[in-house]
């Protein structure tokens, strides 16, 4: 199992949509995150910056990464989630979420 996080602004007026939005996730995108082999996903809000964090169990990230890419109701859900996120100014390139480096962990 591996341990993700990553963190990505958003504008104040898009709070209260992105938080409407993330209370009802359609069922097909849920469905498509556990087929990707992501579990115990949370993505958090402190003030206009979210935080994810997930488990991955599988044996393929790029892969399962690619097929929830070209699932085409995941594109919708991201279509309406996109335009209320703003990029951290120093994520690398190619990134939207930027990745953020795990330091401790302990069980």
């Amino acid at each position: 199992m591996q341990r993700f996080a990553s963190v990505i602004g958003m504008k104040p007026e898009h709070r209260e949509e992105y938080e409407r939005l993330h209370a009802d996730v359609w069922p097909d995108v849920l469905a498509q995150i556990y087929k990707s082999n992501i579990r115990n996903y949370s993505i958090y809000r402190y003030g206009e910056i979210l935080f994810s964090y997930f488990e991955y169990i599988g044996s393929d990230f790029e892969g399962d990464m690619a097929k929830m890419a070209e699932d085409p109701t995941t594109q919708r859900w991201w279509d309406l989630c996109k335009p209320l996120q703003t990029p951290v100014a120093d994520r690398k390139e190619g990134e939207w979420w930027s990745d953020i480096p795990e330091i401790f962990h302990v069980d």
